[in-house]
């Protein structure tokens, strides 16, 4: 029975930390902006050539994170410090599944959606070649 209720008890936590805060793509704006989080976009380099990507965004793709953070996911998350981090992707999903795992690891995290709700919010956006300004 112990055994039973520890099992319920693991997944029903697992359950809740997969929830992560959403936040709106303008609240994303205003704390990358204040230089209080980072904005992540984890889609795959060929949807970030194709619509262009959020203006302050740094660009790592859900695909390395998957393969054992590799590519600069290793060495952005050593250096992102005590910044939240706020990760968007096509429709919110891959950002929700990414952001779950690191919230488990300790990290602030948040989901900000999808690209196409950063272009309706009326945000800034780039090419994917160009970088991102940063502080």
């Amino acid at each position: 029975m112990q055994r039973l209720l520890l099992v319920l008890s693991l997944c029903v936590s697992t359950v809740f930390a997969a929830e992560i805060t959403k936040i709106t793509p303008v609240a994303a704006a205003q704390l990358a902006a204040d230089g209080k989080a980072v904005l992540v976009d984890v889609r795959e380099a060929n949807e970030w050539a194709e619509s262009g990507v959020a203006a302050p965004a740094v660009l790592l793709a859900k695909s390395e994170f998957d393969e054992g953070q590799i590519g600069e996911w290793k060495h952005f998350l050593a250096s992102v410090g005590n910044k939240q981090i706020i990760f968007y992707c096509r429709s919110g999903h891959r950002a929700g599944v990414v952001g779950a795992t690191l919230a488990a690891q300790g990290y602030q995290v948040a989901n900000a959606g999808g690209f196409k709700d950063w272009q309706a919010a009326g945000l800034p956006t780039r090419k994917a070649s160009e970088s991102a300004k940063t502080k």
